[in-house]
């Protein structure tokens, strides 16, 4: 097993190996709020796009709005040689035993699948909502315009296939819009059921739920910081694995938990003039979104969206009380914000598809030891591996150490106890895949 001696220095500082690859920042500046604002407008004009609203009509309502979509993203795969597969994922629900379901329907998901060209079967997905909502969540015919709860997160969406559809990657990536939302995360879980029965291997979904709003309903102005959901541990986790975080910990180091870490990472390495605020929750209190349903399955998944929300602008009818005015309405949406947080997913997207496969296996050791000692198994398409560590404190992963083509390694001089690890695969350009936290003890 080879070692590696750090210096005590090391050990309070943070040790910078991020390598930085031009086509990120082609990507980000490829983003336009123009088309954003425009594809906003465009859902806006819809009046409603109630799950329950009008399938028929050509100007209003959630079928209308569909189509729509799946008309961009073929628009869009025409541009670049039939690059994208798109397709209607749907399901039936019913209005027996669902209080937020008026009538019987089809709850329709607009899905838009680039092929990678190594590994066409692992996919990470961006996501947004179709659909928007009224007062009364049960109200399908009111006008309901849903700039911001989710056009934004939707035009964000659309955006991102524009601009990464003009690269190839080797790993495939899913643009999805998702019905169903407001009425119990129907959408989500249509799809999720639908990946799992397809075998898909998910690296993991951002789902963009309100990427368009900088001015909260306390007052705040921010433009530049936004909020990363994630769950700590998978609700799929068994019994063994429950015990095993009592001794060794993990209990926040779940794989959303490590996508939200690569989301954060990746940002202030590329963005740093953005704030991205990671909070450690499955979403808002005692609220939800549809990246919980991928959670539910045992999928890694996180909620990217505004950091002051505006409680007077969601689920709102339009209308002016006692001076404030209520209603989603398009002039409270920020398309300079909108398109800052449409890049975060889009570099991200990005720099995951560019990845090797992270390691299934990471086994580690070191009890009574002054090292640590690591094993993982390699795999196709990384070049070296990287180990992280951080204090048992800390959010995010400070320090680092690349360590080259091997499958063992043993840091020195490192006490198990104080830190914690994981591991890493690194490719040829040097895109890196999730941390791996250990789930193996050496003896």
């Amino acid at each position: 097993m080879k070692k590696l001696i750090l210096p005590l220095l090391l050990l309070s500082i943070t040790i910078s190996t991020a390598q930085t690859n031009q086509k990120i920042y082609d990507i980000i500046e490829a983003v336009s709020a123009e088309r954003i604002q425009n594809d906003i407008q465009t859902l806006v004009d819809f009046g409603t796009r109630n799950t329950f609203s009008d399938t028929l009509s050509e100007t209003r309502g959630i079928g209308a709005a569909r189509r729509w979509i799946k008309s961009e993203f073929e628009s869009i795969s025409k541009d670049c040689n039939n690059c994208l597969n798109t397709f209607y994922q749907k399901d039936f629900v019913t209005k027996e035993g669902n209080r937020r379901v008026p009538h019987d329907a089809w709850i329709v998901n607009v899905v838009a699948i680039q092929k990678g060209t190594k590994y066409p079967n692992r996919y990470i997905i961006m996501s947004g909502d179709i659909d928007s909502r009224a007062s009364d969540t049960m109200d399908f015919t009111t006008d309901a315009p849903g700039a911001n709860d989710n056009a934004s997160g939707m035009a964000g969406t659309i955006e991102a296939a524009r601009v990464l559809s003009k690269y190839k990657f080797e790993n495939s990536i899913i643009y999805v819009g998702l019905s169903g939302e407001e009425q119990g995360l129907f959408g989500g879980a249509g799809l999720a059921k639908y990946a799992k029965e397809q075998g898909w291997d998910i690296i993991g979904i951002l789902n963009n739920d309100m990427i368009g709003n900088i001015k909260g309903v306390d007052g705040v102005i921010d433009n530049r910081t936004f909020r990363i959901f994630s769950e700590p541990v998978p609700p799929t986790e068994t019994e063994r694995e429950r015990t095993l975080r009592r001794f060794y910990g993990g209990e926040v180091d779940g794989i959303s938990r490590q996508l939200a870490r690569y989301v954060h990472k990746n940002v202030k390495t590329y963005m740093p003039e953005m704030n991205p605020m990671m909070v450690y929750r499955l979403d808002r209190f005692g609220r939800g979104g549809h990246h919980r349903p991928f959670n539910d399955l045992g999928f890694a998944g996180i909620r990217i969206m505004e950091a002051h929300e505006n409680y007077t602008q969601q689920h709102q009818d339009i209308r002016e009380e006692d001076g404030i005015q209520y209603g989603d309405v398009i002039e409270h949406v920020n398309f300079g914000y909108a398109k800052k947080l449409t890049a975060v997913n889009a570099i991200n997207l990005a720099s995951l598809a560019w990845a090797p496969p992270a390691p299934k296996i990471v086994a580690i050791g070191g009890i009574v030891e002054p090292s640590v000692k690591f094993k993982w198994d390699k795999v196709e398409g990384a070049v070296g591996y990287k180990i992280y560590w951080r204090d048992t404190t800390s959010a995010t992963w400070d320090y680092s150490r690349y360590v080259g083509d091997v499958s063992e390694f043993m840091l020195d001089g490192i006490v198990i106890d104080n830190y914690f690890f994981g591991i890493a695969s690194v490719g040829k350009d040097g895109f890196e895949s999730p941390v791996v936290f250990p789930n193996k003890i050496m003896r």
